[in-house]
């Protein structure tokens, strides 16, 4: 297990190289630049003096091993752009526990109710209410969360005025009800699809039907023998939608107006603010990774049978 895991940290450095360069390269491959965004346009001679500045005046392969050498030697991401008083650690700091408190409230709802619909559903097969649950995961995960979140605005914000339209106030506010639901619903669906689909494998399986011959009762079944063995795949779907909703969506933050880091993310790439771009690319790539090595190590707990070294 030790050897596994080192292993797996260390493959997170070239993951996050990998990152680094593309990103780096889209950045400065893409027409337009940090200066060209300000409600007056700048003379030359501004631009050379900012250029020199925030040394972009220099060739791509020396602008390239200066910001990484700052990365890995300083965990300095430099100044953003668009207010330099405030370096990218800051405005990380700053906006990234909002997407934090949405993210993890939306997978917490996500994970229990997808997994009861789908739990429910393969527990009462070919009933209504199996029918009710495969209705509402194939909707839920065919809505985009871009159609999801004004529907959702024009329901209850608009037409009964329930909840505010956006903002944000705290998460135990009613300004949290709409980007925590928009964000739970497509994972709620998927959840519940593979729950359902899980469950009704693991409940064909031997050891279950021997269980109930031997008289236990079905909730032991259910939980000592069907949901422990179901959840692999359960956690495997899991694991990649948690990093996008401890992010945030974009659009999400964004229409709902909420101050997180990915609206935040939005408005630095119309901005072409290079530094808080590649800082939050960067933050964004190590929890898909670090994700995914959380998921696969719970595999070992679920299911003893499965050794990672």
């Amino acid at each position: 297990m030790t050897q596994y895991l080192i292993r797996r940290l260390l493959l997170i450095i070239p993951v996050l190289l990998g990152v680094y360069t593309l990103v780096f390269l889209l950045m400065h491959a893409t027409p337009g630049g940090p200066w060209d965004q300000g409600l007056k346009p700048l003379t030359d001679a501004a631009i050379e003096k900012l250029n020199e500045k925030y040394k972009l005046d220099r060739p791509l392969h020396e602008q390239y091993a200066d910001y990484l050498w700052g990365v890995l030697t300083r965990f300095d991401f430099g100044p953003s752009y668009r207010n330099p008083s405030q370096s990218v650690t800051e405005i990380i700091q700053q906006f990234f526990p909002v997407s934090l408190q949405i993210g993890a409230t939306a997978m917490i709802l996500a994970v229990v109710v997808g997994v009861t619909l789908g739990t429910t559903s393969a527990l009462n097969v070919n009933t209504w209410l199996d029918h009710f649950c495969v209705f509402f995961s194939i909707v839920g995960y065919s809505l985009p969360v871009f159609v999801v979140a004004p529907l959702l605005v024009i329901v209850f914000a608009l037409w009964f005025g329930w909840l505010p339209t956006g903002g944000w106030d705290g998460l135990f506010t009613k300004s949290a009800i709409l980007p925590v639901t928009a964000l739970a619903i497509g994972p709620t669906a998927a959840l519940a699809r593979y729950s359902r689909a899980s469950v009704l494998e693991v409940t064909q399986q031997d050891y279950v039907r021997t269980a109930r011959a031997k008289g236990l009762q079905e909730r032991m079944v259910l939980w000592r023998h069907i949901l422990v063995n179901a959840m692999i795949p359960i956690v495997t779907v899991a694991g990649m939608y948690l990093p996008f909703v401890m992010t945030g969506s974009f659009f999400v933050e964004t229409i709902l107006r909420v101050p997180g880091i990915g609206r935040y993310f939005v408005k630095s790439v119309q901005a072409r603010d290079y530094p808080v771009i590649m800082g939050t690319a960067l933050l964004l790539a190590f929890l898909v990774t670090f994700m995914n090595l959380a998921a696969d190590l719970v595999y070992g707990f679920l299911d003893p049978r499965i050794r990672l070294d």
